[in-house]
């Protein structure tokens, strides 16, 4: 055991992790977009998308891929992304993509609907795919759409994303006023506390 620091292997790890989340997220975007499925790339890899836009050394390594579907299209994304190697999958109310047949739930495309709340609680439910644009690479959830989900999930990453996204000055103290009730008081409550 290296008691000194992280080991070569370890580096080397991180690294591979990094790229298989963009090969993964690359792949399915590719295989929805050449389908004709009308989709958004939206959580971790959104944020990232919009933080690096700013500043990249802001961006923060993600996991996750999530995209944003309508239900309705769901039976013509199974088929495309069955062809570029992914395997579907519901488990405990969620739909995802696993990226091969041996993959684990985390090395997978999670799927949101469209139109939805992602939890029966949920504030307010998820955009449309239509409230995205094209970065260049994929379509990404516009950024005040992006916003409101992590205003409306809220979990203690989607306030760190929401502090990101203020650090790099995307959002500001005008942006309380674009979101009902609650969502504009968490806004406002991160927008007091910079520091966390």
């Amino acid at each position: 055991m290296n008691t000194h620091g992280v080991s070569e292997l370890a580096w080397e790890r991180m690294f591979s992790a990094v790229e298989k989340v963009r090969d993964r997220l690359r792949r399915a975007t590719t295989a929805l977009e050449a389908a004709g499925v009308h989709h958004a790339v939206t959580g971790d890899s959104a944020v990232a998308a919009w933080v690096g836009e700013v500043d990249e050394a802001a961006v923060r390594f993600t996991q996750d891929v999530d995209i944003l579907l309508k239900r309705d299209d769901l039976e013509q994304a199974k088929t495309a992304l069955a062809a570029a190697g992914f395997v579907y999958r519901h488990v405990n109310s969620i739909d995802m993509f696993l990226d091969g047949p041996d993959a684990k739930a985390r090395d997978a495309v999670h799927i949101l609907f469209a139109g939805e709340k992602v939890k029966q609680d949920d504030l307010a439910a998820a955009p449309n795919v239509e409230q995205s644009r094209h970065s260049g690479v994929y379509h990404v959830l516009a950024l005040d759409q992006l916003v409101q989900m992590k205003l409306t999930s809220y979990r203690r990453k989607d306030q760190v994303h929401i502090q990101d996204m203020i650090d790099v000055g995307l959002v500001d103290t005008s942006w309380p006023a674009r979101f009902p009730g609650e969502l504009a008081a968490r806004l406002q409550a991160l927008l007091d506390t910079p520091d966390g």
